[in-house]
């Protein structure tokens, strides 16, 4: 039974059209990070120091990228840019910010509270625990080698 309903899954489940998908999400990534580029030669030319204008420009990236999703915007743009626009610190902030804006009914504490890191919770872990891992190996092997 399983078999069958592989190959019924198989045949009847869309194709993806990877090509188009990749190339906009190459495109819309690309705008993303020349606009970030922008914004920081912005803040150079206000006389910002250049650690200042990147920490500025990280800053505005996020408040945007709240911003959009509390106004219902990151969603459709996402959909359309995919990866490009998911995978930078824009597509951070909204795992962080969606689920907060959706459970703000429930409360701050029950709601806010207890679900703004469901998304972005586990990447915080894993990443976390690879970091830490990974600095333990590389300690070993420089002492190792």
């Amino acid at each position: 039974m399983t078999e069958e309903y592989k190959k019924y899954t198989v045949r009847h489940a869309p194709k993806s059209p990877v090509v188009k998908d990749t190339l906009r999400a190459f495109l819309c990534g690309g705008a993303l990070c020349a606009a970030a580029e922008g914004l920081k030669n912005l803040y150079l030319f206000a006389m910002m120091s250049r650690d200042d204008a990147s920490l500025i420009t990280s800053v505005t990236l996020v408040f945007l990228a709240v911003l959009t999703t509390g106004l219902g915007v990151f969603d459709s743009a996402a959909r359309f840019a995919g990866a490009g626009l998911l995978v930078p610190i824009t597509g951070f902030a909204n795992a962080v910010a969606a689920p907060a804006i959706d459970s703000k009914t429930e409360g701050y504490v029950l709601g806010v509270g207890a679900k703004i890191f469901t998304v972005a919770g586990p990447v915080i872990l894993y990443g976390t625990v690879s970091g830490a891992l990974y600095g333990a190996i590389y300690y070993l092997w420089r002492i190792f080698s």
